[in-house]
């Protein structure tokens, strides 16, 4: 049985919705033409919830900064002129959100605006007292965007849960001092989350219901 907690914070890609195809199809089109080595999706799925910039250091021998942040402002270009086409809400996620108690908020690599168009376009953003992405400070496994988070609400580590689907989640919610909780589903390597020791591991939302 999973305790209440007074604020819930998300991880959104992977966790809420499953937009895998169209994370994976703007970074091949943003790589296209590069020198990056080829890849496939299972193996791009493994750096969704890290920052751009470790998979661009992967791919791409000797890449610059000046190159990675302009892969990166082009992925945002093209990923943003998806439109989410390809995104869906997973299953049971806006009935589970309705139920679940506490305020919550999001915890993503995304940036905060980019993240409240997810929620907004796929009917989440009701759910949510706060929306808070990674902006101008470092990406998960830093625990910064859980910080913002917890100076919005005001509440100690201790009240807080951090739910997600990968090991950057758990490294930042252990960082962080609070909660963490990880799920079964979305695209993470369940071996290096169970590294961290999560507190709690759920195979449906529901059950943070109660």
């Amino acid at each position: 049985m999973i305790p209440r907690f007074p604020v819930y914070l998300f991880d959104v890609d992977g966790t809420l919705v499953d937009s895998a195809a169209d994370i994976c199809g703007a970074v091949r089109e943003a790589l296209a033409g590069t020198r990056a080595r080829v890849v496939d999706e299972a193996y791009l799925r493994r750096y969704i919830g890290y920052h751009l910039f470790d998979l661009f250091e992967d791919l791409i021998p000797d890449v610059t900064e000046e190159e990675k942040q302009t892969l990166l402002a082009n992925y945002r270009t093209i990923y943003l002129g998806r439109k989410h086409s390809s995104t869906r809400v997973y299953p049971g996620v806006s009935e589970a959100m309705a139920r679940i108690g506490g305020r919550k908020s999001t915890a993503t690599t995304k940036s905060t605006q980019t993240v409240r168009s997810v929620l907004d376009q796929f009917g989440l953003l009701s759910h949510f007292d706060h929306v808070q992405g990674t902006d101008g400070f470092p990406a998960k496994p830093a625990p910064d965007v859980i910080h913002k988070s917890l100076e919005v609400f005001g509440v100690p580590p201790d009240q807080v849960l951090m739910i997600g689907d990968a090991a950057t989640d758990m490294a930042a919610g252990r960082a962080a001092g609070v909660k963490i909780c990880a799920v079964r589903w979305g695209y993470g390597n369940h071996e290096e989350m169970a590294s961290y020791n999560p507190d709690y591991w759920i195979d449906d939302l529901s059950a943070l219901a109660g």
